[in-house]
């Protein structure tokens, strides 16, 4: 008898799992996948096939369109630069088994046993366990954590062949640079894969159905971001629904539709990225108690506790946005729970980064949120092309905007493009968990030069105090 038992050993799972067996609480996690020696694999879609080897691959991509175009305004001539992608594909695949080997070394340190196999909540808080041979074991446990995680969502119009029309993970594993790329979905997945392939070399078109491009974001990033892709090459397709599409022997065609008029394109390849589903067929029996909504989503709580007694969910297979940072976070108060502390988790405060370069991230409202709420603000925003550091690295697009409110003067969103926008918005969100306001940030000490001055700048531009622009006049 455990007093947890894990399903799932993504972020959310395998941090679950630690934190459970580091409170006391004797504590197992179930991996349907698994390694050559039928060794459970840890990490999920984020450090197997998500986060992890696409960073990698945008990171190896950057220095190789660095390298052939732009080390020269440094005064560094670079002759005939050269692409070997096989060995940027290894050192991706080096850091992913660096990362999952290291979770069964942490298992290992925490007393977490680590299982083998596909589970199966059924009633009477017990799992069915399936391991790869088709043997099946009952486990029984106090409490059960579902983590499942989320795959790609296949859509009628564009089946996945794993040869031509390629989800996420396939996207990783492209063996040779597509002359033409077709990327349908302008989303985190989708930009940030068509921005791989295109500094090597693809000419790459994104086929969005949405004629808002980044709903999600604020509308001013949004706006400079979509201007800044499409010189760095992309072609970005708003108002474009995809109808049908053919596999070739080498090829694809796809036929989309805008304004009302039919459109035809042929790529090497195309990827589908139009956003992820939870992982919840098959993981419960009838009798076990969950209840899922509509879309498949598990129902939960504030505290991540479903309708069945002592059995949780947490990241991809619950509300919210799908970030492994999100199911990590919601590992933790659930175990914390399950050992009698006090957790909670400020959902308001969740931030999001889009990886592309430069980076896109933010935190809190955006400005037609506040506006759609009736909340009076005050904005301070600060550009890249004044900051020092930021023109020294040639990294000077972009800004940082801040949102504060009008009355309390508590920062209420902080929204980046620009050189490490991650960073930053991580910096503004930890102003934000204490409360702080635009001009307790204004009053900080930033180091110089750092890129991180923008956000002090764009602090004090709030109430009409930076020092390095203009600021409008009371």
């Amino acid at each position: 008898m455990f007093d947890v038992v894990v399903i799932g050993g993504g972020p959310a799972g395998y941090v679950a799992a630690i934190r459970s067996s580091q409170l006391g609480l004797k504590t197992a996690c179930i991996e349907e996948y698994t390694d050559s020696d039928s060794n459970p694999t840890f990490g999920g879609t984020c450090l197997n096939v998500g986060c992890i080897p696409s960073k990698a691959l945008l990171d190896s991509s950057h220095r190789y369109h660095d390298a052939a175009n732009h080390l020269k305004t440094h005064g560094i001539d670079i002759k005939n630069v050269e692409l070997d992608l096989p060995a940027m594909m290894k050192r991706k695949d080096d850091i992913v088994k660096k990362l999952t080997g290291g979770i069964g070394g942490l298992f290992a340190a925490n007393k977490v046993t680590p299982i083998s196999g596909r589970g199966k909540v059924i009633a009477g808080q017990k799992v069915e366990v399936t391991n790869s041979s088709g043997d099946v074991e009952i486990i029984e446990s106090k409490n059960i954590i579902i983590a499942t995680g989320s795959s790609p969502i296949e859509i009628g119009s564009a089946k996945f062949d794993d040869k031509n029309i390629l989800d996420s993970t396939g996207a990783l594993e492209i063996d040779s640079v597509p002359k033409t790329l077709g990327v349908i979905g302008a989303g985190v997945i989708g930009l940030e894969l068509g921005s791989v392939w295109a500094r090597l070399g693809s000419k790459v078109t994104v086929i969005e159905a949405m004629d808002d491009f980044l709903f999600m974001a604020d509308k001013e990033i949004a706006k400079e971001t979509l201007k800044d892709f499409k010189k760095q090459g992309l072609d970005i397709r708003l108002g474009c629904k995809l109808t049908s599409s053919k596999s070739l022997k080498n090829s694809v065609n796809v036929t989309y539709e805008t304004e009302g008029k039919s459109e035809e394109m042929k790529f090497d390849k195309l990827i589908v990225a139009v956003g992820r589903k939870p992982n919840t067929k098959d993981v419960f029996s009838e009798d076990s108690g969950v209840s899922l909504d509509e879309r498949g989503f598990i129902n939960v709580n504030e505290h991540c506790q479903t309708n069945a007694a002592n059995i949780w969910a947490i990241g991809d297979v619950v509300r919210g946005p799908m970030l492994a940072h999100k199911g990590s976070e919601e590992g933790i108060m659930v175990a914390e729970r399950i050992a009698g502390k006090h957790a909670e988790m400020n959902y308001d405060l969740v931030p999001s980064v889009i990886y592309t370069h430069p980076e896109i991230a933010w935190v809190g409202k955006n400005e037609e949120e506040l506006k759609d709420e009736n909340i009076e603000y005050k904005v301070g925003k600060f550009p890249f092309a004044a900051s020092g550091r930021a023109l020294a690295v040639d990294q000077s697009v972009g800004f940082v905007k801040l949102l504060s409110d009008a009355k309390t003067d508590t920062i209420l969103g902080v929204h980046v493009f620009g050189p490490s926008a991650a960073e930053i918005v991580q910096q503004a969100l930890i102003s934000m968990e204490f409360g702080a306001s635009s001009e307790d940030l204004g009053l900080t000490i930033f180091s110089h030069p750092t890129v991180s001055e923008a956000l002090h700048e764009a602090a004090l531009a709030v109430n009409n105090e930076a020092i390095h622009i203009g600021n409008k006049r009371k």
